[in-house]
């Protein structure tokens, strides 16, 4: 264990296409020693066939077809490696603007992000729009990547400036200055990655593995109380289990124990935890994470999408509320549009009422009453929902303050959602009318 306390780190990365996003994510497998042998000589084979000096470590995480003949990164794919120090979950996301949904959906639960440049290029346009994302997804800390530090003449100036310009947008963005590191890195190479490199010497923090294993990230905030979407009521009515009923499902935020006092919303109704139930036994306690079933003490009127919660610091269920989100579909997004919106284990039908501001994030400014939002655009909007979900404020938990929008006729997830302003931390200038 860490001396943060912290076994296991959830991860991802983001960059613009040809980063070396996929090398670095490579590198990281091979230098840990998280990839088999026969995994090693494959890509050294494959790289010799290519022509190539050193084996080409991107091919141990582009594995689909497609990936490999263009060499882009399609899809989110989750690797798992280790150090003494820590575990990891890394979420190997895209670098094209079209994948940015991808981008939203490996990053979602991650507490820490490595974002890739490319020295020669420094902060583009995909850059800061990776970073606005990761800014309003509430990601604690970051990481910048500044890759292919060996091609560059003037290494030392060149990551200077690309560090300060880097730093005046994270800050812009909301985030600290403890929250951000950048390293110089040469994937390729290993340089900066697993082993501190002398090619570097104007470079004097951690390696980006040494930051990985020590940088102190809470596995779960704990800012709210309990939290728990009920997925399934568990009615066996056998011989055995003739009177059974629990509740199953993840516990969201908080924890929960045998004896405490809980409410279900939205009814309102309080009840206690009789037992918590799982496939190995009984618990006394469960923690953030972790699925279970709940036994209450009292026959209470308990459904599939309820949430049982702390009655200290309950949340009022919502009807109306305002919302950030990123739109993930091709066709734009209208004031009007019936949607349906899945909340935790809840779907309910929903309008949405007013575009109040798109978000430009490249300046940095937002824009009042758009007529639609497109396609990887991020905005404000209000919604109405047919059924009333049980949420807290983004800000305040991501797990309970985030959604979905979702094409009711498809099926397509249309947005992802965060309850209330994931704007108001990010300094804004002027809004202008649209």
């Amino acid at each position: 264990m860490s001396s943060t306390g912290t076994q296991l780190l959830r991860l991802a990365t983001a960059g613009s296409v040809d980063d070396g996003k996929s090398t670095l994510v490579g590198r990281l497998l091979y230098d840990t020693k998280s990839v088999l042998a026969d995994q090693i000589d494959a890509v050294t084979r494959a790289s010799v066939d290519k022509g190539l000096a050193t084996p080409d470590l991107s091919l141990l995480v582009d594995g689909l077809r497609a990936e490999r003949e263009q060499g882009i990164t399609i899809d989110v794919a989750y690797r798992y490696f280790a150090t003494p120090h820590r575990s990891f979950v890394l979420a190997d996301t895209p670098g094209h603007v079209q994948y940015t949904r991808n981008t939203v959906s490996g990053a979602s639960t991650a507490q820490l992000v490595i974002l890739l440049v490319d020295a020669r290029k420094g902060v583009i346009t995909q850059t800061r729009r990776h970073a606005a994302v990761l800014a309003l997804l509430g990601v604690p800390r970051l990481v910048l990547a500044v890759n292919k530090i060996d091609l560059v003449e003037d290494p030392a100036t060149v990551f200077a400036e690309i560090s300060a310009e880097f730093n005046s947008l994270t800050t812009s963005l909301g985030w600290s200055s403890e929250d951000v590191i950048e390293i110089p890195v040469s994937a390729l190479h290993g340089d900066n990655v697993a082993v501190k490199s002398d090619k570097t010497p104007y470079y004097d923090g951690p390696t980006l593995i040494e930051h990985l294993e020590s940088v102190p990230v809470d596995a779960e905030p704990h800012r709210v109380g309990l939290r728990f979407p009920v997925q399934y009521v568990i009615r066996p009515r056998t011989a055995d289990f003739p009177d059974y009923r629990g509740y199953a499902g993840q516990v969201a935020a908080g924890t929960v124990d045998v004896g405490d006092e809980v409410v279900i919303l939205p009814s309102g109704t309080r009840t206690t935890v009789e037992r918590i139930d799982t496939a190995d036994g009984e618990l006394r306690t469960a923690h953030a994470g972790r699925s279970v079933t709940l036994v209450l003490a009292d026959d209470v009127d308990v459904s599939r999408g309820d949430t049982i919660a702390s009655p200290q610091d309950a949340p009022e269920p919502i009807g109306d509320f305002e919302a950030t989100v990123c739109w993930l579909a091709e066709k734009p997004l209208r004031p009007g549009a019936r949607l349906l919106l899945k909340h935790g284990t809840r779907t309910t039908q929903a309008i949405v009422g007013t575009l109040i501001e798109r978000f430009d994030e490249q300046e940095l400014t937002a824009q009042e009453g758009p007529e639609s939002l497109e396609l990887n655009e991020i905005g404000r909007i209000s919604v109405r929902v047919a059924e009333p979900i049980v949420a807290d404020d983004y800000a305040v938990n991501r797990h309970t303050g985030s959604f979905l929008l979702i094409d009711p006729a498809g099926g397509n997830t249309l947005a992802a959602g965060l309850v209330g302003n994931a704007l108001a931390a990010v300094e804004l200038g002027s809004a202008v009318p649209a």
